[in-house]
């Protein structure tokens, strides 16, 4: 008799995590993090659980949180029966993460994996003996980290900054994300839509091109003008500004930086114009003061799916994607990026943060590129198991 088995998410993806695996297996035998604390404050789905438990396999106890409203209450009850401590759980509460932080970092951690700068900016305000450093996985984090190496003087390895992470996830998953994500949210077509992307960087590309292919027409809008030739070069339509918004059914920003759709632009919004973000932060669209501004007749929250339209007093709708949150890890089921280009991240991860545990970076290597032997390491070990 075939044997049935009620497997999760969680053991789909970790059993899809080749390159982890096979660095947990290596770490199981040299222990680079016994003895360690390693504070972790990253989205926590189920693609962390499989960086958790290779970190895990290295000899490393672990202290995780989460961020901003992507912490998944399932994910959050896995570690927990893992022996994994976790604190607090799914918040769109910014003072609450940062009590979250606060509360990590009092246990002062040997080595911290960041993701948008949370720990390390607190670190810079409240300091500790033990802290060897660590690594930061985002381009959000590293630009809140640039201006603090004098004041961390610690070494902290910028994932982001990895041509295999720039290229494996930023260009290619978090288009083929944010396109799956406005096709869940939605359930509405791209064929002929005009969409509208901010920023052209790693994921503006992605996002562009995803979209495009999908046969939508697809406008660029970058604030860099060598940027935005490239993007024309490319292909891409590149109005101005208030041109690209007024166009738009769909507008999507994926720029690393604040207040890049605002209440400012209510005059030029299409009616049933659709808003969502990719950047790790939700304030790229500032959807509070766009709905502190507008004139509103009424607000329509479709709350199992993640959808908020505004009926402003003209007429005109607007529909807004998962609060302004990251729309791959926010909504109805919330995947994120695709598990073979987290796979190589976390790899990157695991790598650097070995590196930094070896005790042979100084404060010279604070808030800097991966270090190329590791991305070559890492790629190396990818095509060793997919060739």
């Amino acid at each position: 008799m075939i044997q049935q088995h009620q497997v999760s998410r969680i053991e789909w993806v970790a059993d899809s995590c080749w390159l982890l695996q096979a660095i947990s297996e290596e770490f199981s035998r040299t222990k680079p993090f016994q003895g360690l604390t390693i504070g972790t404050a990253i989205h926590l789905e189920p693609k962390t659980v499989a960086l958790l438990m290779t970190l895990r396999a290295g000899g490393a106890n672990l202290v995780a949180t989460g961020n901003l409203n992507s912490t998944q209450p399932a994910t959050v009850e896995y570690l927990k029966r893992q022996g994994i401590v976790v604190i607090g759980e799914q918040t769109t509460d910014a003072r609450a993460h940062r009590d979250f932080i606060d509360t990590l970092l009092d246990r002062q951690p040997d080595l911290l994996l960041d993701n948008g700068g949370a720990l390390f900016v607190r670190v810079a305000e409240r300091p500790y003996k033990n802290l060897l450093g660590g690594t930061e996985e985002t381009t959000s984090g590293r630009r809140r980290l640039a201006p603090m190496p004098e004041v961390i003087a610690l070494p902290i390895l910028v994932i982001n900054d990895s041509p295999i992470k720039q290229f494996a996830e930023n260009r290619h998953a978090v288009g083929q994300s944010l396109f799956e994500s406005y096709m869940r949210f939605t359930n509405r077509s791209t064929n002929g839509k005009r969409v509208t992307v901010f920023g052209y960087g790693a994921c503006g590309k992605g996002t562009a091109t995803c979209f495009r292919n999908a046969h939508s027409n697809v406008s660029v809008v970058d604030v860099d003008p060598v940027t935005a030739l490239e993007a024309h070069l490319d292909g891409f339509s590149t109005p101005l500004r208030s041109d690209a918004i007024a166009s738009a059914d769909v507008i999507i920003t994926v720029t690393g930086f604040a207040d890049i759709v605002t209440a400012a632009d209510l005059p030029l919004f299409k009616d049933g114009v659709i808003l969502f973000n990719g950047g790790h932060f939700p304030s790229e669209i500032d959807v509070e003061g766009i709905k502190s501004v507008a004139p509103l007749k009424a607000v329509d929250t479709y709350a199992n799916d993640g959808i908020e339209t505004l009926l402003l007093g003209d007429g005109r709708k607007i529909h807004i994607l998962g609060g302004g949150h990251m729309a791959n890890l926010a909504g109805p089921r919330p995947l994120g990026n695709s598990i073979e280009s987290m796979d190589l991240g976390f790899a990157l991860q695991a790598r650097c943060l070995e590196r930094v545990a070896g005790g042979k970076l100084d404060h010279t290597s604070c808030v800097v590129p991966v270090p190329a032997d590791i991305d070559a390491q890492v790629a190396s070990g990818y095509l060793d198991l997919n060739r």
